[in-house]
């Protein structure tokens, strides 16, 4: 436990615990929308950001949510307005967004890509004080929305057009969606890194989806896998001086393939006990449908 002697493990390790319990809350309601990838896009707009920083002497982080936030708004019209073009538009948007963070580091006095190095893959040492303020303030932004509109969030990414009839405000929650997406890879960036952000927000989500059916218990196991795995890669990286993002990643993986292996037993036990209990001879009629089934277990 001698890291903890050390400020900027003490610093890094709060902003890991944080990314731990953001990128899966953010990321459940992605994966259930079918949009795993946004994240990743998100990252590479964000990059824009992080150049303009460092060119106009502003705090990266805050640039870096400001210009991510602008990107998962045009992200969420091109998706309503694109139609057929709409993928060409997003290329454009992600590739540019690349682009323009290259160019504007170079730009900026004493920049060159290795400064961007830290925001792709993550670093330890470089995370500050002033990126702990940051962090804690988006994180706590992040927290408010997954959990204090959950059941809103839930419905509108199960079924847009069931909540648009049960009168939620759809459109509003789909961009506070990208919003909460984008604000969470700046929270992530300088812990896992820009580039690797999505696998922290996507795979802890399938990990507790092995385990689980239930939105409340997928939503705690996914998180709790994300608080493990990044104070997990943090220390790892310090002891055997490791890219820290690249470890959490390999780590959250790793989580993903044993409790795959863990729920398939459960699955057949689990299987055998419900046919059991079903008395021989019940006609069809009699079993419960499988939308409401899910409806019953989604705990929320």
């Amino acid at each position: 436990m001698d890291f903890l002697n050390y400020a900027f493990m003490q610093r890094a390790l709060l902003a890991a615990v944080l990314v731990g319990i953001t990128a899966p809350a953010v990321g459940i309601y992605l994966v259930q929308r079918r949009q795993a990838l946004m994240g990743d896009g998100i990252g590479h707009v964000a990059m824009t950001g992080v150049g303009l920083g460092f060119l106009l002497s502003w705090s990266p982080v805050w640039m870096a949510t400001a210009i991510s936030v602008l990107g998962a708004v045009t992200m969420e019209l091109i998706r309503w307005y694109g139609r057929t073009r709409g993928d060409i538009a997003l290329a454009m948007l992600f590739y540019g967004g690349m682009a323009g963070g290259v160019m504007f580091i170079n730009l900026a006095p004493g920049g060159s890509n290795a400064n961007l190095t830290s925001y792709l893959f993550g670093s330890l040492s470089t995370v500050s004080e002033s990126d702990v303020t940051a962090i804690c303030l988006l994180a706590a932004f992040v927290v408010v929305v997954t959990l204090g509109l959950r059941r809103q969030l839930f419905a509108v990414s199960q079924d847009e057009e069931f909540a648009r009839v049960t009168g939620l405000p759809v459109r509003a929650l789909n961009l506070l969606t990208a919003i909460t997406a984008a604000v969470t890879v700046t929270v992530a960036m300088r812990v896992v890194g820009l580039l690797l952000v999505s696998a922290l927000m996507v795979v802890p989500v399938a990990a507790a989806q092995q385990l689980s059916r239930s939105f409340a218990a997928t939503f705690a196991i996914a998180v709790a896998i994300g608080v493990t795995v990044t104070i997990g890669g943090t220390v790892t990286s310090y002891y055997q001086d490791v890219p820290p993002g690249a470890t959490i990643v390999l780590l959250t993986i790793a989580a993903f393939i044993a409790l795959s292996v863990l729920a398939a037993p459960l699955a057949r036990r689990r299987a055998r006990a419900l046919a059991a209990a079903q008395p021989a001879g019940d006609p069809a009629e009699c079993a419960i449908p499988a939308t409401r089934a899910a409806g019953d277990e989604a705990g929320v």
